[in-house]
């Protein structure tokens, strides 16, 4: 049996450096290690670097929805209450979701970088894999994989008021608000 690697780090192409960066930056609580006129690399951790930004010598232009692509990176946090704390810094620089869904498997909010690609700020509400794959492969999943969109802001002021993790992190509580369909944002349609 081979080694099983480790996700590294996550390369975007870009014409936006400075705008990336700093995005990024502030995203993930990140820093910069290295940066010139074609290269950057930012880390949140003990990796020296987890993102990149690549910038050719030639204009990009932005990517559409219609663009193939990768579609989104993902970062989990251990707690629920961590996702909040970070959406509270990150709203308070002006940077929100443009969609939060109640995935079953995660609680999940998705941020736009400034060249449209998603990142996936999470917890998972399992905590063994396991269960996370049995939910999969239940009825409420197989009836809707994706999942109901859910206020972030909502999550946040049920969570001070006292509602249980437990309580947040199912779709039930999402199922509330009656938000449009979460894959118009994600699919580019809305």
């Amino acid at each position: 049996m081979t080694a099983t690697p480790k996700l590294a780090h996550v390369v975007f192409q870009t014409s936006n450096p400075g705008g990336m960066r700093d995005w990024y930056c502030s995203v993930l609580d990140g820093h910069v290690v290295f940066q010139n006129d074609s290269l950057c690399f930012i880390t949140y951790d003990e990796e020296h670097h987890r993102i990149a930004l690549l910038t050719p010598p030639v204009p990009l232009e932005r990517k559409t929805p219609t663009t193939a692509a990768a579609h989104h990176t993902a970062f989990t946090f251990e707690h629920l209450d961590d996702l909040l704390a970070r959406y509270e810094q990150l709203r308070d620089k002006g940077i929100t979701p443009a969609v939060s869904i109640a995935h079953g498997v995660t609680t999940s909010m998705y941020y736009q970088d400034p060249d449209g690609n998603f990142v996936e700020m999470q917890i998972d509400n399992f905590a063994d894999p396991d269960e996370a794959t049995g939910y999969m492969n239940g009825p409420e999943y197989s009836a809707d994989a994706v999942g109901p969109a859910f206020d972030p802001e909502e999550l946040l002021t049920a969570r001070r008021a006292g509602a249980s993790v437990e309580e947040l992190i199912h779709r039930s509580w999402a199922l509330q608000s009656a938000l449009p369909d979460p894959m118009l944002v994600l699919s580019g349609a809305a």
